[in-house]
């Protein structure tokens, strides 16, 4: 107890708000690498890039044989889309700047591209899980459609998370519990756009004036249970998402990999 109690006294400091940790060579080394090369990442989150890359553009071509590509960016899934891309483009290029320009100075903290790949890091990772669990626990079960082909479906809804957890497991800088706040400003920022959509008269393809049957603002009370329920599995599954960090880093160090300085293994 004493161990996981001094490793909340840890997370829970105001300085864990901030983008600050004491090393970059931790943003571009995989936590099971013995040296320290920035190759391996480079090529793993080449690869993601590149499927994340993928994926959008197979969403881009089925969606426009099917309905029209305008309502592509009203779905929080084409969000969540987008924001994987911009998360593993953001860690292949830190990887590429120190395997091409030398290990990254860090004495006067984190250069900004890092701190980019950080926030979008840990935005991304619990969003996509949100996604695939909100989608396939709450929103199959309706009769509205949301993918065109059941491949789509698997692909944006199941395969995304997947590619996330591969950034999070191969990865060796932390993830800090405070920084839940950056997947919630994103879910704001969705809803804001989901209220202004609904009452400017947007619909969904369909014709239907919601976007998710779910979040029809002409039913409020339903709306409103359904934003607050979805921060806080949004809360939830950041912990989660810290949880399994510190999981990669144990299961690191019983392999001989020396890990970041800060450890729920070391109190």
């Amino acid at each position: 107890m004493g161990r996981i109690k001094n490793y909340f006294k840890e997370q829970f400091q105001i300085r864990k708000f901030k983008l600050e940790h004491d090393s970059s060579y931790d943003f571009y080394e995989s936590c099971f690498q013995n040296n320290r090369s920035a190759l391996p990442l480079l090529i793993i989150r080449g690869l993601l890039f590149l499927a994340c890359l993928g994926i959008i553009l197979v969403s881009f071509i089925l969606t426009s044989t099917v309905l029209s590509l305008r309502f592509w960016p009203i779905y929080l899934t084409h969000w969540g889309l987008v924001l994987i891309t911009v998360a593993s483009g953001f860690g292949f290029a830190v990887s590429a700047k120190a395997f091409y320009g030398g290990p990254v100075d860090s004495a006067f903290g984190l250069p900004w591209y890092i701190k980019a790949y950080w926030v979008s890091y840990s935005t991304a990772i619990p969003i996509a899980i949100f996604i695939t669990v909100f989608y396939w626990i709450f929103l199959t079960n309706d009769n509205q459609e949301f993918a065109v082909s059941y491949a789509l479906d698997i692909l944006i809804h199941a395969v995304n998370s997947v590619l996330m957890l591969v950034l999070l497991f191969t990865a060796s800088h932390p993830s800090n519990l405070l920084h839940f706040y950056f997947a919630i400003i994103l879910a704001v920022i969705y809803v804001i756009f989901n209220v202004i959509y609904y009452f400017a008269g947007g619909t969904d393809p369909f014709g239907n004036a919601f976007i998710y049957p779910v979040l029809d603002w002409s039913n409020p009370g339903v709306a409103g249970i359904t934003v607050v329920f979805s921060a806080i599995l949004i809360i939830i599954l950041h912990i989660i998402v810290t949880l399994m960090t510190e999981a990669r880093d144990a299961i690191a160090r019983s392999c001989g990999r020396n890990t970041r300085k800060f450890s729920l293994s070391q109190y």
